[in-house]
């Protein structure tokens, strides 16, 4: 029976040293890069969790062979892939429940030349359009056909040519749909207005291992001079990022002193700094940071002495899977903030269990979100609330580990799919979380 519930007990302080899982999004986009080649792609540092784990089981259902060399370590190898198997209702069913399955389709249209798949789901946060994705594909010589009474996307291009693409959106997953299919397409692809996190850097790293031709990594223009094949090469993800500001939320929320071991500090991009004018002190130690147990968290003004906006944009901008880590931690700040969450229509709706709990939060709209800090002078309150999604669960997590009593979360798979065994490594730094 799956566990569908967190039992915290508040009012925790936590101590020691906790070092972050790979990055799930980065994962869930090197593992379908595998079926580009018959040889085998090992990848380390992968996260164990339900996302990834749901992604590699539609690989194998594929055919491709899987072997977990190590407890975060797979090697894949697509020699034998079965496309039939895009025919079979189990492999839909199972591409449908996540949204990682979605890369899906550029690396079979690469590879194979057509692709199947059903709309994917994921976190219910509003419209998230595969337009971006096709509307590339197309552009480098793909047919699209959409079955709208079975929600079945069908792809197919007897032969993919290089050519000028403009994204009509900054789309990680779009960009890297698009890769997937102009490393193979023939002449050069030319994918102006690409997302360029770091999740894509990785990539790109990746596929030029694997023999591609990959330049201008980092920024929002990428040239791909086609190939005619890829081979075998080894990868290993980042540290998760998000986990990285989780933590970082995590201690300041609940005054402990922690330190977050092999952070990647270098490829955080401005994180620290969004956490630094919310009033967190952090000490960076090569690549570790310590956070001090903080006693006040005092958020910054803009230089005129207005009131401090934080929104989420593309990379290089403030990643949206933190702003409910920096809302939640508003809460019990000393001043005021305005959070714009401007990617995502639906991300603010968890802030009524917050306002249940004692938070002084005005719902602008479903984008915006006024917080008046309550400078811990009222301690938020224990209470029984369902995890939306997954950056909102672990939010609302921090919320109950600094809170008066003993709440309960309901529908934690969704904190699952993104935080691997979260409850056994914060009660190794002494939280009181318990499955039930």
């Amino acid at each position: 029976m799956q566990t569908t519930t967190f039992e915290v007990k508040g009012d925790c302080r936590l101590s020691g040293e906790i070092e972050p899982k790979g990055a799930k999004n980065e994962a869930l986009q090197v593992i379908c890069a595998a079926l580009l080649t018959d040889e085998k792609v090992t990848i380390s540092n992968i996260p164990d969790i339900a996302d990834v784990r749901s992604q590699v089981a539609l690989l194998q259902g594929l055919g491709v062979k899987v072997e977990r060399v190590a407890h975060d370590t797979y090697s894949f190898q697509a020699d034998e892939v079965n496309l039939d198997s895009l025919k079979d209702e189990d492999f839909l069913g199972q591409a449908r429940r996540i949204r990682g399955s979605v890369m899906l389709i550029g690396a079979l249209l690469g590879r194979m030349g057509r692709a199947v798949l059903p709309q994917p789901g994921g976190d219910k946060i509003g419209r998230r359009r595969l337009d971006t994705h096709f509307h590339g594909l197309e552009k480098l010589g793909a047919v699209l056909d959409y079955d709208v009474d079975k929600s079945l996307y069908s792809i197919s291009a007897p032969e993919l040519k290089g050519t000028y693409i403009l994204m009509d959106e900054i789309s990680v997953t779009g960009t890297a749909n698009v890769l997937f299919a102009a490393v193979k397409a023939k002449g050069v692809t030319t994918i102006y207005n690409a997302a360029c996190e770091p999740y894509v850097q990785q990539l790109c790293r990746l596929l030029n291992k694997m023999g591609a031709k990959i330049s201008g990594v980092g920024s929002n223009m990428l040239l791909v001079e086609g190939v005619d094949q890829l081979h075998g090469a080894s990868h290993r993800c980042l540290p998760d990022m998000i986990e990285i500001g989780s933590f970082i939320g995590l201690a300041a929320m609940t005054q402990s002193e922690l330190t977050i071991k092999n952070a990647a500090v270098n490829e955080l991009g401005i994180i620290p700094s969004v956490f630094e004018k919310m009033g967190v002190k952090l000490e960076f130690r090569g690549d570790d940071i310590h956070i001090p147990e903080l006693e006040e968290m005092e958020i910054q003004t803009f230089i005129d002495g207005s009131i401090l906006t934080i929104y989420d944009a593309p990379w290089p901008g403030f990643t949206p899977d933190l702003m409910s880590i920096v809302l939640v931690m508003a809460t019990q700040a000393k001043g005021s903030v305005l959070i714009h969450q401007k990617m995502f229509e639906s991300r603010l709706f968890f802030v009524d269990k917050l306002i249940d709990m004692g938070a002084q939060i005005i719902l602008c709209d479903p984008h915006r979100a006024t917080v008046i800090g309550l400078n811990r002078r009222s301690q938020l309150r224990a209470i029984e609330m369902t995890s939306p999604d997954i950056r909102a669960g672990v939010a609302l997590l921090i919320a109950a580990l600094s809170a008066k009593g003993t709440s309960i979360i309901h529908n934690i798979h969704q904190i699952d799919r993104g935080y691997e065994r979260i409850d056994e490594r914060l009660n190794a730094l002494g939280a009181e979380i318990r499955r039930v």
